[in-house]
């Protein structure tokens, strides 16, 4: 079809279901209907895989939803916007992103903060704006949204403050992991903890996550950046992204981590990054940052209802912080073209996190390659 012609129509595509937890996605055709007003129907260019996805392909249990279009990593082109839509238009180079950036809220205006109050984030089946979803079977049976994004589709329709238009100069099989990961990683450093030149990090566990708060505690111009994990293969990898030590967790004879990381940084880390989701690694993570100025930052996603218990005198006498980090503290509209534009210029460098790229109809490889700790990001081209 030529452009304009599915405007305002509904779209025949393939797309990636999630019909059970756990079991393969299968590729199929769906129906995308058009966008409602402040929402735009998109392209997707590529996807990449994120271990969020796993985490709910896995999820039994809510918020875990099927049948469900799961992905949340990509870039795309605008097909068409409904009414109301002014920021981007068809044809625009997009990266649709998780967290809302209304632009209108106190906490979009503000500075201090990523979280959207108009739009409050949550892991919801739906659109935000009307609680309901824009894709179906061919049969007629609705299919679940992920993350507000729902990427492993053909064309997928996000609300217009999760979209942010970016420059069509940016390969698109790089641009994609600005969408989520990447960002995330580099933000934490960056925004969240605002790392400090000559400063010591130490990072636990070393994933697309932990790695790309390595770059960017290496861009702020940390001194020592510590990785934690219990594969000591990722030391070799954590090179390539500015990790200067490694401490191998599940072999350090028999001395804790704690002390381990106390004695190599004459008394704990400035920054201390837990990028697992485990709560015995946040405890862990406190425990390895420094007293008087330590933060140690919580970016893993832990199972829901998982808990962290402190005693209150130890909060009280190390005067320690302890905050979480979503999206990397990045905000989606304002930060994430300064971002772009510092790997156009060479400083940023994200080339090493694609380890694969493969056809959209390989996903099931994909996660397979996830799964088995064999890939960092995988990018699945939509058309290749």
């Amino acid at each position: 079809m030529m452009a304009g012609e599915t405007r305002g129509k509904p779209i025949r595509c393939r797309a990636a279901v999630c019909w059970k937890a756990g079991e393969p996605l299968v590729m199929e055709e769906v129906m995308v209907a058009p966008p409602l007003a402040g929402e735009v129907r998109i392209r997707i260019i590529c996807t990449s895989l994120c271990y969020s996805d796993i985490t709910f392909w896995k999820l039994k249990d809510p918020p875990g939803c099927f049948p469900r279009i799961l992905g949340h990593e990509a870039v795309g082109v605008v097909e068409s916007v409904g009414e109301n839509v002014s920021e981007v238009t068809e044809g625009d180079i997009v990266l649709p992103i998780f967290l809302p950036d209304c632009g209108e809220c106190t906490d979009c205006r503000s500075e201090k903060s990523n979280l959207c109050s108009k739009f409050p984030f949550k892991v919801s089946p739906w659109m935000p704006r009307y609680e309901s979803s824009r894709f179906t079977d061919l049969k007629g049976e609705v299919l679940y949204h992920f993350l507000f994004v729902s990427s492993f589709s053909e064309y997928t329709v996000v609300d217009i403050a999760n979209i942010t238009k970016i420059d069509p100069n940016i390969p698109p099989n790089r641009a994609c992991l600005f969408s989520c990961g990447v960002s995330t990683g580099v933000g934490a450093a960056w925004k969240t903890a605002n790392v400090e030149k000559g400063s010591t990090v130490a990072i636990f566990g070393l994933g697309a996550i932990g790695l790309a708060v390595a770059e960017g505690a290496r861009l702020c111009g940390a001194s020592r950046i510590i990785g934690v994990d219990l594969n000591p293969d990722k030391f070799e990898i954590g090179k390539k992204f500015g990790v200067t030590d490694f401490v191998n967790s599940g072999n350090c004879g028999n001395k804790p981590v704690k002390q381990v990381i106390m004695e190599m940084t004459d008394g704990g880390a400035d920054y201390c990054f837990e990028c697992v989701g485990a709560a015995s690694l946040v405890h862990e993570a406190f425990a390895c940052c420094r007293k008087g100025w330590g933060k140690t930052i919580v970016l893993g996603v832990d199972r829901p209802g998982s808990m962290l218990n402190f005693l209150s005198f130890d909060i009280l006498h190390s005067g320690k912080s302890l905050m979480g980090s979503l999206y990397g503290g990045v905000k989606p509209k304002s930060d994430i073209p300064i971002l772009l534009k510092r790997y156009m210029d060479k400083e940023l460098d994200v080339d090493k996190f694609v380890t694969h790229e493969m056809r959209f109809e390989d996903i099931n490889k994909a996660f397979d390659l996830l799964i088995q700790g064999k890939s960092l990001r995988c990018v699945l081209w939509m058309d290749k």
